[in-house]
């Protein structure tokens, strides 16, 4: 029996602590070749810049910061972006959804993704976009949990490698 997970929202002010162990998180993905922005080799310094600016957002209200803990310590995260166009005050961007290798196969990803529709609900966004690299763990999670494909644009960014990828533009509209 695998130990049990929660997922929380980090308000700000989010806690050195959390900052540290969401920097952990991304430099684990970043290890295992996800294409999230961030290419080889990616120092924790760096991941925790990010998630220092990550926090800023979360200051000015335009990012939802979600983190799933395990023993107590933060194993998954994932980003509700708010900061909408005017002409889109019903929609919300879904970013950087990552879950340390260590704690994959828990259903930690469908855990947190499930969060973030709460939280669009809870924020009046029914919308939600993301794009993901085709056929790898994330695509995967979003299409079990109803996602639609809108299509794939080829050669869209790197693997930490260097290597070109793919990236899948999918959508999900909200029960309202």
């Amino acid at each position: 029996m695998s130990a049990a997970f929660e997922i929380v929202v980090l308000d700000a002010p989010i806690a050195d602590t959390a900052l540290d162990q969401l920097a952990d998180v991304l430099v684990d993905c970043v290890e295992g070749g996800a294409s999230v922005s961030f290419m080889s080799p990616f120092p924790h310094a760096e991941a925790l810049a990010f998630f220092r600016k990550v926090a800023a957002s979360v200051a000015a209200n335009d990012t939802v910061l979600l983190a799933a803990r395990l023993d107590g310590r933060i194993v998954g995260t994932v980003q509700l972006g708010l900061d909408t166009p005017p002409n889109q005050p019903h929609r919300a961007d879904i970013k950087k959804m990552l879950v340390h290798r260590s704690a994959r196969s828990r259903g930690i990803g469908a855990a947190l993704m499930a969060r973030a529709e709460e939280e669009a609900r809870r924020n009046g966004r029914w919308l939600l976009v993301l794009d993901t690299v085709p056929g790898e763990n994330g695509h995967r999670v979003y299409k079990r949990a109803g996602w639609t494909q809108s299509g794939i644009i080829p050669d869209y960014a790197l693997f930490p490698d260097g290597r070109l990828c793919d990236t899948a533009v999918m959508w999900k509209r909200l029960e309202r």
